[in-house]
């Protein structure tokens, strides 16, 4: 029990370390202080990046409220949990699994998420070598595999919860289990064969197809998951109730707003969007709660165990 204390009180630590001091409690006015905004770390891609990809449209939000932001960059999905639940961010870009852990935790309250060709859900995957002999999920056993953030709903949770789905435990029939971080490293990894599968996000993998950082015909789907919702924009649940209906409308309206051009409207790792939907059901996000729930804490204890043997 003491060593998880002092791990979360690290990663408390970890959060606060990524922002300014201020006082307790969360400020309503940006006039005061611009509101804190903090990111999940865009898949491979540096901090600077991850805050171009959304200064557009937060700057376009300033524009047409009034309202100021500062953007910072979490070091992980749990650190971003963390800053919110530290009142250290005022709104938050987090993953399904991230965001869901937050909102249970009283922190967190749904803003919004992205819509792109009418719809707001996207899929984890398994992705294995083309001349690969796994072809189903029972062919995992024996095998090497490799993992994003712990945290994330698409290079972990959903994968884990297929395989468990499948009468499988993670633990005990894969081979070897690679942490790497992020969608962009498992895949380096499955590329470089540090791997025999990897976890991530199809829009992931289409990333890096379109960025010609793999080769599509040297690549095979292993397995594909349900849909899940997109990665939602969060806001911190103690903000005044005038502020957070000043927000919503806001993204609401953006994509429609003076001056603003469709580069602007932007997702996850920069990826351009219609719109965002601020009316998006908070229900949508049950299966990334039943999935995160099938997780026990003592089954993510040994895989981390199980990762760091290797």
């Amino acid at each position: 029990m003491k060593k998880l204390l002092t791990a979360a009180a690290a990663l408390a630590l970890g959060a606060a370390a990524l922002l300014p001091a201020h006082a307790q409690g969360v400020a309503d006015s940006s006039k005061e202080r611009p509101l804190r905004v903090l990111l999940i770390p865009a898949d491979g891609g540096t901090e600077s990046g991850t805050k171009a990809d959304y200064l557009p449209v937060f700057n376009a939000i300033a524009r047409t409220t009034g309202l100021h932001f500062d953007l910072k960059v979490g070091q992980s999905y749990g650190a971003v949990v963390e800053g919110m639940c530290n009142q250290l961010a005022d709104v938050a870009f987090l993953g399904p699994v991230a965001y869901v852990q937050a909102h249970q935790r009283g922190c967190a309250q749904l803003l919004a998420v992205t819509v792109e060709k009418g719809t707001s859900t996207y899929y984890a995957g398994m992705f294995a070598k083309a001349d690969s002999p796994v072809k189903t999920l029972q062919d995992l056993k024996g095998k090497r595999m490799a993992f994003g953030d712990v945290n994330s709903a698409s290079s972990f949770t959903f994968q884990m919860a297929m395989m468990l789905d499948a009468g499988m435990d993670p633990v005990k029939d894969l081979a070897a289990i690679r942490m790497t971080g992020s969608h962009a490293n498992s895949l380096a990894a499955l590329t470089q064969g540090q791997v025999d599968v990897a976890a991530l996000s199809f829009d992931s993998y289409e990333k890096a197809v379109k960025q010609g950082a793999v080769d599509p015909r040297q690549i095979k789907v292993v397995a594909k998951s349900i849909a899940i919702p997109n990665p939602p924009l969060a806001l911190n649940s103690k903000l005044s109730e005038p502020l957070k209906a000043q927000i919503k409308s806001a993204f609401a309206s953006v994509h429609k707003a003076p001056g603003v051009t469709p580069d602007m409207i932007r997702g996850y790792g920069g990826k351009k969007v219609d719109a965002f939907d601020t009316n998006f059901s908070e229900a949508e996000f049950k299966v990334a709660g039943e999935k995160l729930a099938m997780l026990t804490d003592a089954l993510k204890g040994e895989v981390l165990k199980k990762a760091a043997a290797r």
